[in-house]
């Protein structure tokens, strides 16, 4: 099997990858991924180091809003199975700097789109399934709970959303004209060890082990959906292996062989109570000192723009379709995460030894 992998040196990129190397026997696979600085770039080549031993396993450096390296990649190597998970994240930096959404989940998805296209002609069978990252911020501030893959999600509350609603949009068009396979994955708050800085986990860990105070947004009246990595990774291995069927319909053209599924461990937590287990768990580690002051190191704050006061996964459709819900309890990935920061910035006792 010939799997490319974009956004590989992320933080799902690089754990799906090495998931893909424990479940298929023999698998060839291609990992694109710029290694942009918005955040910690040792952490991607950390994640990179790791798969570079797996044979089978290349990597390619580049953006995919380069065409001629997109499609280089897609003539050379003739990937069967897409898995797109490059994109600029981040709700609150695409208010700051909106170029880089334009680039890299617009027209890097484009180029995305448009090889898949090309592929049928270019070799044989071509690209069987395209898998893409969503997110579950296309469902802007819907009141309804929990957020189904069925409610209109016409109204993003950031530009961040609005790319990935129009990803939604753009695989359904080629879906529908070109015949090509394709599954949009609404992913819900993941975290996990190794994860991204920018995440409110990494984030207020960061800032607690140099004595600094966390924000707590909505005076801590937010609830967030979080989904463990390897919950995720799970189902994007799951989904990959069965595209949608291809069919003809009344008119005589394709059927959009298309599909939208949310990912998401479907128990919203209230911040205060993520962080109060966040601090547990760090202490528990090792990161912190017992005798943390962490009421002195809290503040509570107003909404934030681009924000929303909860999210809440309906995914029915992901156990119907495929026999999983995701299930690690927040008190587990979060003790994960603890222990793999505290190996990895290498602390003992509340103390950075290095």
């Amino acid at each position: 099997m010939r799997i490319l992998v974009t956004g590989a040196a992320g933080f799902i990129g690089s754990n799906l990858v090495k998931a893909i190397f424990c479940r298929y026997d023999n698998p060839q696979v291609v990992g694109v991924d710029n290694l942009n600085d918005y955040y910690d770039v040792g952490l991607k080549e950390g994640r990179l180091k790791e798969l570079e031993g797996l044979a089978g396993f290349r990597f390619v450096k580049g953006s995919i809003a380069d065409k001629g390296l997109v499609d280089r990649v897609f003539a050379e190597f003739k990937p069967q199975i897409v898995v797109n998970l490059a994109a600029q994240a981040g709700v609150r930096y695409s208010i700051t700097n909106p170029g880089a959404y334009i680039e890299a989940n617009l027209i890097g998805f484009y180029n995305i789109l448009e090889a898949c296209r090309n592929s049928y002609s270019q070799y044989e069978g071509g690209v069987e399934h395209l898998v893409y990252a969503s997110s579950s911020s296309v469902y802007g501030s819907n009141k309804k709970v929990p957020y189904s893959t069925d409610d209109k999600v016409d109204n993003p509350v950031s530009l961040y959303a609005a790319t990935k609603k129009s990803n939604e949009l753009m695989a359904h068009a080629y879906s529908k004209l070109y015949n090509i396979p394709s599954t949009g994955l609404r992913f819900f708050t993941v975290y996990g060890p190794a994860g991204r800085p920018d995440m409110a986990y990494f984030g207020f860990t960061n800032k607690l082990v140099k004595g600094e105070k966390i924000q707590i947004f909505n005076y801590g009246n937010c609830k967030r959906d979080f989904t463990f990595v390897d919950d995720i990774v799970e189902g994007v291995f799951r989904v990959m292996q069965k595209a949608p069927v291809r069919s003809v319909g009344e008119d005589g053209l394709p059927v959009p062989p298309y599909a939208v599924y949310n990912i998401g461990n479907s128990n919203p937590e209230n911040l205060l109570e993520f962080v109060d287990i966040l601090q547990q768990e760090l202490v528990r580690a090792g990161v912190l000192p017992s005798d943390y002051d962490f009421e002195a190191h809290k503040e509570l704050v107003p909404m934030q723009p681009g924000d929303v006061p909860v999210t809440f996964a309906d995914t029915s459709a992901l156990e119907r379709d495929f026999g999983f819900k995701p299930s690690t309890s927040l008190r587990d990935g979060l003790r994960a995460f603890a222990e793999w920061y505290a190996g990895y910035y290498g602390y003992k006792d509340g103390v950075k030894l290095n």
